[in-house]
C-alpha cells in the first residue's frame, strides 16, 4: 500500500520511505453514523480520509456542541493530539461510509520531521485552520444570529454554474446542522432563511439553496463588524 498514491498530503515521499511508513499504518472502514474518535479520548493517532465524509464537533464550555466542519477524501484530523499528546478536543463521526488510514503519532512525526516539504504543508494547514477558527470565534462574539448565518452560508456555498455572481449550498443545508454550526435553535434558522427568500437574497432550487447576492451578504457582514468596532 502506498501512502502518496492514496493521500495527497504525502506526495513526494521517497518510494522506500513510503512503503516503510505505510506498513506502520492501519486501514479501516466505518459505517455512516459510527463514532471514529470522541472527546477526551487519549489516543494520538492521525486519521487520513481515503473515501467518504466525516463531521467534526467541538465542545464549548458548559458542554454545548457545535459543528466545526465536515471533512472529505484527502483531508485528515487528529494531528493536534499526535503533536502534543493531549486528549482529543473534538468528536469525529462518519457522515457516510468512510475509509481511513490510521497512522500512529510516531509514524506521523517521523514523516514530518524527515521531509521539509511535508512539514511545510502541515504548518500551512495548521495556520489555515487556526485562522478559520479565530474567524468563527470572532463572528460568534460580535455578530448577531442573522449575520452569523450569512457568514456560514457564504463559507458553505460554491459558485453556481451558469449563474455569474451567485453561489449555491448543495446539497441543501439541514437547518438543524446550520443551527449547530452557528450556535442557535433550528426554528431561528428557519425564520432567517424564510426572511432571506422574502427579501430576494436566496431561493430554493433543485439540489440546493441558492445565494442570489453573495456580495451583498459580504457587505452586510462587513458593515455589522464595523459597527462592533
Amino acid at each position: 500500500m502506498s501512502l502518496s498514491a492514496k493521500i495527497p498530503f504525502f506526495e513526494g515521499l521517497e518510494p522506500a520511505e513510503d512503503e516503510k511508513f505505510a506498513r506502520g499504518c492501519a486501514w479501516r472502514r466505518f459505517e455512516s453514523g459510527e463514532l471514529v474518535v470522541d472527546f477526551e479520548d487519549g489516543s494520538t493517532d492521525v486519521y487520513f480520509i481515503i473515501a467518504g465524509d466525516a463531521r467534526v464537533l467541538v465542545r464549548a464550555s458548559g458542554g454545548k456542541e457545535m459543528i466545526f466542519g465536515d471533512l472529505g477524501a484527502g483531508q485528515f484530523f487528529g494531528e493536534m493530539a499526535a503533536i502534543d499528546g493531549a486528549k482529543r478536543s473534538a468528536n469525529v463521526t462518519a457522515l457516510t461510509k468512510v475509509e481511513l488510514c490510521i497512522m500512529p503519532a510516531s509514524v506521523f512525526k517521523s514523516i514530518v520531521f524527515s521531509s521539509p516539504k511535508i512539514c511545510e504543508r502541515l504548518l500551512t494547514l495548521l495556520t489555515t485552520r487556526l485562522r478559520a477558527s479565530n474567524a468563527r470565534l470572532f463572528e460568534r462574539s460580535v455578530l448577531d444570529l442573522r449575520h452569523r448565518l450569512y457568514a456560514e452560508l457564504l463559507r458553505l456555498g460554491r459558485p453556481r454554474r451558469g449563474f455569474e455572481g451567485q453561489s449555491i449550498v448543495s446539497p441543501p443545508p439541514v437547518q438543524q446542522d446550520l443551527a449547530a454550526r452557528i450556535g442557535c435553535r433550528r426554528e431561528q434558522i428557519s425564520r432567517e432563511i424564510h426572511a432571506m427568500i422574502e427579501e430576494g437574497l436566496a431561493e430554493k432550487a433543485k439540489g440546493g439553496l441558492v445565494i442570489l447576492h453573495p456580495k451583498l451578504l459580504e457587505s452586510r457582514i462587513s458593515a455589522s463588524l464595523a459597527k462592533a468596532d
